[in-house]
């Protein structure tokens, strides 16, 4: 199961076309908190740096003081550098500036699943 977060439905909705269209099963997530309280039940996130409340980052921070090392694909419409170093030197599988290039996003899920479905 992916997970996308993201808190632009349209963003959410082309991402989960692509990904579906890969064979993978995937759920929606308006916000963080909103992911958090899912059964989070996953193979991989994707979601965005900058949202309302919880951000991204909020998000992998917490996931990792809970121990979920669920591995994280972060994309950005304002990628800032100071975020991009943190959550990679956090772990994440990749940083991806918005408009996403569907090649790119599909090199990281292949990184973060290593071929399972």
């Amino acid at each position: 199961m992916i997970s996308i977060i993201d808190d632009d439905e349209s963003i959410r909705e082309a991402t989960r076309s692509l990904i579906r269209s890969l064979g993978y099963k995937v759920e929606t997530f308006a916000s963080a908190e909103e992911y958090l309280e899912s059964a989070r039940n996953t193979s991989c996130i994707i979601t965005d740096v900058h949202m309302p409340g919880m951000t991204g980052v909020d998000l992998q921070d917490r996931l990792i003081a809970d121990g979920d090392c669920a591995p994280i694909i972060f994309m950005s419409a304002c990628p800032e550098e100071k975020f991009r170093g943190r959550v990679m030197e956090s772990g994440a599988i990749g940083f991806l500036n918005k408009p996403l290039v569907f090649e790119c996003l599909i090199e990281c899920l292949g990184k973060a699943l290593k071929g399972s479905r």
